[in-house]
């Protein structure tokens, strides 16, 4: 799955509205991405929905909410009207604490946590243009996932920036900062890859 660039010109959500499709577009600071076939592959499929499911067990019953992509998720960059907003991104999981953000179309705001699952078609997209534009939303956790070379880089919000990720072995269970009392059993993540 390849991720390109539309055309050179500057959108909105707006025009987003108009020719987006439903899995894979999105705007980073008004550049229109688009990604060609194929599709996510199974062994990312398995990481993203093994990854939702032990986050969905474990906020039931609490007021954090897991989702999963395809969703929009708006991020302005400050007060501006939905059709001005020039960032959408759709993670391949992510958070969201405070309900007020979740609206019929999507999110609107920054996630609390997200994770995105790389391949080697999208990985410089994901670390070199989505990375800096969910530091600037105020995403307060990221994790980079590398199923190739099974390591996690988690990346922390303080002051506002992320500063250099954590980079660990994806095994045993490891616990979410910016949701307290969620983890992410890994040994049962591996087993849906092999």
């Amino acid at each position: 799955m390849t991720v390109l660039k539309r055309d050179s010109d500057y959108h909105t959500y707006a025009d987003y509205l108009v020719w987006s499709r439903t899995y894979g577009d999105e705007l980073i600071d008004g550049a229109a991405f688009v990604r060609e076939p194929p599709s996510p592959t199974r062994v990312h499929q398995e990481i993203v929905g093994e990854i939702y499911r032990q986050l969905a067990n474990a906020l039931d019953g609490k007021p954090c909410r897991v989702y999963a992509a395809p969703l929009d998720v708006r991020l302005p960059k400050s007060n501006e009207h939905d059709d001005k907003v020039d960032t959408v991104v759709q993670p391949d999981v992510f958070i969201v604490c405070d309900l007020h953000k979740v609206d019929a179309r999507g999110v609107r705001g920054a996630p609390d946590w997200l994770a995105e699952v790389l391949s080697p078609s999208t990985v410089n997209h994901d670390q070199i243009v989505k990375l800096p534009a969910y530091e600037r939303a105020g995403v307060r956790e990221v994790w980079l996932i590398h199923p190739i070379e099974r390591t996690l880089t988690i990346y922390q919000l303080a002051a506002g920036f992320y500063g250099c990720g954590t980079i660990l072995e994806l095994k045993g269970k490891i616990q979410l900062t910016a949701v307290p009392a969620v983890t992410v059993d890994w040994d049962r993540v591996l087993a849906k890859m092999s």
